[in-house]
Parts: C-alpha cells; sequence; structure tokens
C-alpha cells in the first residue's frame, strides 16, 4: 500500500524568521513522509519574500521543489493565504491526500505531524484533526471547542460563575483532553485535513479576513458528515498572535467583528446573528456592572462593548458587506 501524501502549508505575514524556523521544523519532521512544504508570503512587502527565498536555496530546501516559495500577490488573510498553498498542489502537480496547516510561529515536537497523519489513516470519517498546544513556557494553549452560539456569546461575556455553571454545555473552549476526543472544532495553529473532505465541501471561505475561518470550516465539515478530533499525543509550541498582534489589541479591529458576524450569518442565519449580538452585549453589560462592583481589570480591549454596539447596530439597517478588503487594508496599515 502506497503511503499517503502530504502537502504541508505555512502562511508568512511580516514574520520571515518565525517562518524559517517553523519550516525547519516541519521538514525535520516530515522527513520520513511524502511530503511536500509551501510557504505562502501573504503579500508583506517587507522584505520577507527576498529573506526567505534566499534561505531556501542556500539550505538547498529546493531540491526537487520539496521546499516551494509562494507570493500569494494580495494579503487576502488567513483564509485565502492558506487556499493559495493547498491550491499549489504537490511538486509533481499531483493533488495531496492531506493537508497540514502549521501557524508560521509554532513548531511541531517529533512525531506531531506522523501521530496526525496516523489517527486520520486510522479514523476514515475524520475530516480534520488538530494538536495539543503549549507556548513557550510550557502553559497549555486552548486548541479545542464548541461551535459558538446564543447562550455562550453571553456566558462568555458575562464572565460570572452562576451563569457559567448554568450553561456549562454551551462553553466554547473545551478541556485539554489527554484522549483524542472528537470535539466540534480545533484552532488552525497545527491542524491536519483529508483531502477529499476539502474536495467536497470546499476551502476556506475567503469572505473571512482572520478569525473565524476555521470555525466555520469545521461547520461545514459537520453539516456533510466529517468529524473533527482533538489529539493530544500529538504536541506543537505555539507563540501565538504575533503577525495579528491580537495580544496588544488597544482596539478590536473591524475585521474581527466582520468575521463574527459572516460566521454567525452563514452558519445560523441573520436573525440568530442579531440575538446571539444581543446576548454578548448583555453579558458584557452584567461584566461591566461586576467590575464597577469589585474594580476587577479591563479583560476586553478599549471600548469592546461600544465598537459592538456600533457594529451591531450599523449592519442591522443594511447588507453586511464583505470582510476582506477594508480588514486587508487594516492589517496593511499595521506595524
Amino acid at each position: 500500500m502506497t503511503d499517503p501524501t502530504v502537502l504541508i502549508v505555512i502562511l508568512n505575514y511580516r514574520t520571515p524568521e518565525l517562518t524559517l524556523n517553523a519550516a525547519a521544523a516541519a521538514l525535520a519532521d516530515s522527513e520520513n513522509l511524502r511530503a511536500d512544504l509551501v510557504i505562502v508570503d501573504n503579500d508583506s512587502q517587507d522584505g520577507s519574500y527576498r529573506l526567505i527565498s534566499e534561505t531556501i536555496a542556500r539550505e538547498g530546501w529546493d531540491v526537487n521543489d520539496r521546499v516551494r516559495l509562494i507570493d500569494s500577490g494580495r494579503n487576502g488573510g488567513f483564509g485565502a493565504g492558506n487556499n493559495v498553498g493547498i491550491r499549489a498542489g504537490m511538486a509533481d502537480g499531483s493533488r495531496p491526500d492531506f493537508v497540514y496547516l502549521l501557524n508560521s510561529d509554532a513548531w511541531p515536537d517529533p512525531g506531531a505531524i506522523a501521530t496526525l497523519l496516523d489517527f486520520m489513516r486510522a479514523n476514515p470519517a475524520a475530516g480534520l484533526a488538530g494538536s495539543r498546544v503549549r507556548g513557550e513556557d510550557g502553559s497549555e494553549h486552548q486548541t479545542a471547542f464548541r461551535f459558538p452560539s446564543i447562550a455562550s456569546e453571553f456566558e462568555s461575556s458575562a464572565r460570572t460563575g452562576v451563569f457559567s455553571r448554568l450553561l456549562a454545555r454551551h462553553i466554547v473552549p473545551l478541556p485539554s483532553y489527554d484522549e483524542a476526543t472528537q470535539v466540534d472544532w480545533v484552532a488552525g495553529a497545527s491542524v491536519m485535513m483529508r483531502m477529499t473532505m476539502l474536495d467536497e465541501i470546499g476551502l476556506f471561505d475567503e469572505t473571512f479576513f482572520l478569525y473565524f475561518e476555521e470555525t466555520e470550516l469545521c461547520h461545514r465539515a459537520a453539516r456533510a458528515g466529517w468529524e473533527c478530533w482533538y489529539v493530544p499525543d500529538s504536541r506543537i509550541v505555539h507563540i501565538g498572535s504575533v503577525s495579528t498582534g491580537m495580544k496588544a489589541w488597544s482596539r478590536t479591529p473591524s475585521y474581527w467583528f466582520d468575521s463574527r458576524q459572516h460566521y454567525f450569518i452563514k452558519t445560523r442565519g441573520r436573525a440568530y446573528w442579531a440575538v446571539a449580538t444581543l446576548a454578548h452585549i448583555a453579558g458584557g453589560t452584567v461584566w461591566g456592572l461586576r467590575r464597577l462592583l469589585l474594580n476587577s481589570p479591563r479583560v476586553d480591549p478599549p471600548g469592546f462593548q461600544r465598537d459592538l454596539i456600533a457594529h451591531g447596530t450599523k449592519h442591522l439597517v443594511r447588507s453586511p458587506g464583505a470582510a476582506g478588503p477594508s480588514a486587508s487594508r487594516t492589517l496593511k496599515d499595521r506595524k
């Protein structure tokens, strides 16, 4: 029986050194697999393409096209950039059996990729499988989730024990299981996807610029009967939010609200999105009152509640536009 082929895709946006580290780790971990690696530069315009290209040649990674570098030509966001890599296929022009996505600021432990591949081969109903993720300090990162809902929107914004206990079955983040567990969706930092599933349901929805794109893809997969699994024996290290700067947001960017809106409308309908937004606002009001009473520190970026209300009000009175172009300009302007 012929071993399956794996296409590894790493998306770079102004993180060339991290991307090259991720590529080196992925190459080492896939040495015994029938794997090709594609690096997609998402229109960084900061010298990334030149630096990565020179390193590929210097390290000899381009022998037999084992590693290819592609210029996306535009910064269409996470999903669009990864779609460029997936559509590139294997170096010989064939379609891969599996696609493995690895963030540019992530590094697989030895055996991480093979573990996902073995799991997918042993479980033909699995369309996606994600890794256990930890930070550089060893802290566990949340990577297994339930699909968002009206109840979860209220619970996550209220941040109040009594509501979290009452709505426990709706909390989006799931525990870090020690055994492979079927979940609703997994984070895209390290995920293996079956190509036959992608052929059936399509690639990432490029309306999303950043955030919710892997959630929607997993939702689409579930509707088509494919399973999504969290596989903790596959382990990676992930810094997180390097390209997006999420940890240092002084204001939530418009593309986050656009992506959240598009997810709810596409998966549940416009009325559901409106009620989910009201639920989030209501929960946020509960949290705001608790903050005042307890003098608790701020959790959301400044102005989040006000921005959510403004975004919801604006889009309730007109048809929502695509998130991509305006969001792309927003991120390109970031340094």
